[in-house]
């Protein structure tokens, strides 16, 4: 009993400790932090809020690139504004943005120099203790305390596991260790005390970048993050181990990266079913947000096999040919974002392959980011009465020429067994 009494007396002494701390780093810090809010012109009410903290002297802040994204796509129908902790409101100026990493630089101004946070020189230790800074649910700045639990191991772009409440209206806000140093930034939560930071050097990168070479436009940094980043998303998975695996009588390619998980589902337990299948589905488990409704950089592939004796082989086809109507693009976009799917449709067999396809290869152009395409590419072969299988990949926001180069390889790691 006694034992017990001592560790309830340590664990309260611990945390009564870490809640001094975090109270003394949110009233040195509060001055360089802001409340960023993006107006709407026409109602003259907020659109959205967030966090942002400021990095130099001289009034850059920087903030999530979503949050103010509505700005960075329709500037004309918005403004960007700070509320600081004195409730002192004035407008920004959006400066530069790094989409792929969610991150955003805009500008104060200011008559004298100001306060503002320190950006690390190292990445935490795993278990580090950290503090998040930001203002959720527009309720006001409030400091929380949290874990570093390294990289997430499932991501291509780097992203920190925090274990803290990073909530709602914290996105852009500091997350600091105990020397005050900004080590990373709010960008998302998974709830039950799971959230994810951005790395502070991709900040860093961000920053010093900007410093030297302004963009002369938002909308062309932009395009040309988004080109890079899938280029060399693309180049990676090209380059990695494609793993043959036995789908009913085909086999299909599965890619050996952390960032792509697979899953599978069957009816195999369903002896009185009419059919056999069989579901393969391989993605990314991220992508890249541009406006609320239009996401990119995303990356899918799906197989299907169905097998069956004991309908006819006009019935099976049919029923068959109808699963494509589930097969659509793997990311969201609207009719300001994309043109209409353009579609060539041939029967075809590669050389180095044993299946015989009717297949479609689609593709729909970026309105705003030039030579960036969504392609989706579907085939159901056509060469076995009672069995078949369908494969199909989507890919949001890539170069022609590197999706072509990606459909061949797919096409030919595709054949029956």
């Amino acid at each position: 009993m006694r034992v017990i009494f001592a560790l309830l007396l340590i664990g309260f002494s611990t945390l009564s400790y870490a809640v001094e701390q975090a109270e003394e780093i949110f009233k040195q810090l509060a001055p360089s932090l802001y409340q960023i809010r993006l107006i709407d012109k026409a109602s003259g009410e907020k659109s959205s809020i967030g966090s942002g903290f400021q990095i130099s002297s001289d009034g850059l802040i920087a903030t999530n690139y979503h949050v103010i994204s509505g700005y960075a796509r329709h500037p004309h129908k918005y403004t960007i504004e700070y509320i600081d902790n004195q409730g002192n409101k004035a407008q920004l100026e959006l400066k530069s943005v790094d989409v792929i990493n969610d991150l955003a630089i805009v500008q104060r101004q200011v008559t004298s120099v100001m306060p503002y946070f320190e950006i690390a020189q190292q990445a935490p230790t795993k278990g580090e203790e950290l503090y998040s800074l930001g203002n959720p649910h527009d309720l006001g700045m409030i400091v929380v305390p949290g874990t570093y639990n390294g990289l997430k191991n499932e991501s291509f772009n780097d992203r920190i596991h925090f274990t803290g409440s990073v909530n709602s209206g914290m996105s852009g806000g500091p997350v600091v260790n105990k020397n005050t140093e900004v080590v990373g930034i709010n960008v998302a939560t998974s709830g039950n005390q799971i959230g994810f930071l951005v790395p502070h050097d991709k900040l860093l990168t961000l920053y010093l970048n900007y410093k030297t070479s302004p963009p002369e436009s938002i909308e062309q940094q932009m395009a040309a993050q988004l080109m890079q980043n899938q280029s060399k998303l693309i180049s990676t998975i090209m380059n990695s181990d494609w793993q043959l695996k036995q789908l009913g009588r085909g086999l299909i390619p599965t890619i050996d990266v952390p960032f792509v998980r697979c899953w599978g589902e069957s009816n195999s337990d369903k002896a009185d079913a009419q059919i056999m299948a069989a579901v393969a589905n391989c993605d990314l488990d991220e992508n890249t947000y541009i406006s609320s409704d239009f996401f990119t950089g995303s990356l899918e592939m799906e197989y299907r096999y169905m097998e069956s004796s004991k309908i006819s082989s006009t019935k099976f086809y049919h029923i068959f040919q109808r699963q494509l109507d589930r097969v659509s693009p793997g990311n969201q976009a609207g009719k300001d974002d994309v043109t209409e799917y353009q579609c060539h449709h041939d029967i075809v067999m590669p050389d180095t392959s044993n299946i015989r396809n009717k297949a479609a290869f689609c593709t729909r152009a970026y309105k705003d980011f030039p030579d960036l395409y969504d392609v989706l590419y579907i085939a159901i072969s056509v060469d076995h009465e009672q069995y078949a299988l369908l494969s199909h990949f989507t890919i949001s926001g890539v170069a022609q020429e590197t999706s072509l180069a990606f459909l061949a390889k797919f096409m030919e790691s595709v054949s029956w067994k």
